[in-house]
């Protein structure tokens, strides 16, 4: 556990209250107006991974200074209630961020900030990154209408975000070794997972919603479905947290730039494309339309549409 969660206690629970909108797809010259099935809206980034350097394959890192910008613009526009920018604000180097923040910061309304592995570099500590990002926490959640929104930290027991030596990156340590073991193909040192007391906070937060009658959806940097290299150290973990709640509707992440989609047991599974990926024009970003029956992803760019149907009733 870092110092500034254990100075919290535990994580921030945030409360936020709006006036309903509705998403604007690129497609559209109009926003379609306000009804009782669109209860509101929220904007999606994942990896714009920022540095002023080289692309590297296909990786413009430079170009994401449009692209977030180009974001920010569309979101804008569209009206939302807040954002949610699941990680990998920038690749690497500090003053990264002295560039990029300020384009994040032109979106207007409420904008919640997730950890990822990039957001770490030369040894930036997880005090610092929280800070720059105005993060109240390195995990925590957000509680909107009738729904609940959990930002989890999948950088808690890593090799990048820990003091060597700390209990923490030793942990690290003795699970990616024992992946490794396994022959396992997310044994990578750009992973990472929940720790013991992140991992106690979900379950109690997702049984809290679920007392409250509140749906849920659960926002993390890494995959947890997929069996890839990019997958969280603890994906079988995490899945089994979120299916042992009935009010679980979809989980989101980023970190896997190529995108995919999948639906386990009632549950739908959704990693964003990465808006590092390929040179501008090109970009990867979403609108989402939050409906009682539905939640509708309107990706712009390289982002597909995606409708996540909402159970009537508990799984």
């Amino acid at each position: 556990m870092h110092a500034l969660s254990k100075l919290f206690g535990t994580a921030l629970s945030l409360s936020l209250m709006a006036a309903p909108a509705v998403a604007a797809h690129q497609d559209r010259q109009d926003s379609p107006a306000p009804n009782s099935s669109a209860a509101f809206s929220f904007g999606l980034i994942a990896d714009p991974q920022y540095w002023d350097g080289p692309a590297r394959g296909t990786r413009y890192y430079a170009d994401s200074t449009q692209k977030l910008a180009e974001a920010a613009e569309t979101i804008n526009k569209s009206k939302v209630d807040f954002t949610v920018q699941v990680g990998d604000l920038i690749d690497r180097d500090p003053a990264s961020f002295d560039t990029i923040l300020p384009i994040l910061n032109q979106i207007e309304g409420p904008r919640y900030n997730l950890l990822g592995n990039h957001d770490f570099p030369s040894g930036l500590s997880s005090e610092r990154a929280v800070s720059l990002l105005d993060m109240p926490n390195e995990y925590y959640d957000v509680t909107h209408q009738k729904w609940r929104f959990i930002m989890l930290d999948n950088n808690d027991i890593s090799l990048y975000a820990n003091e060597p030596g700390s209990a923490d990156y030793t942990e690290a340590e003795t699970i990616l070794e024992g992946l490794r073991n396994e022959g396992a193909d997310n044994a990578q040192t750009w992973n990472g997972a929940l720790g013991e007391e992140q991992m106690t906070w979900l379950n109690e937060t997702l049984a809290d919603a679920e007392e409250k009658g509140q749906k849920a959806i659960v926002f993390g940097h890494m995959p947890v479905e997929g069996g890839h290299t990019e997958n969280a150290w603890d994906a079988p973990a995490i899945q089994e947290a979120l299916e042992s709640h009935d009010n679980v509707v979809a989980y989101i992440n980023g970190h896997y730039h190529a995108g995919a989609y999948q639906v386990v047991n009632g549950i739908h599974y959704v990693t964003l494309k990465g808006m590092v990926e390929e040179a501008h024009p090109a970009n990867a970003y979403a609108v989402v339309t939050v409906q009682e029956d539905k939640v509708r992803i309107d990706g712009y760019g390289r982002q597909p549409d995606l409708a996540l149907d909402v159970p009537a009733v508990a799984r």
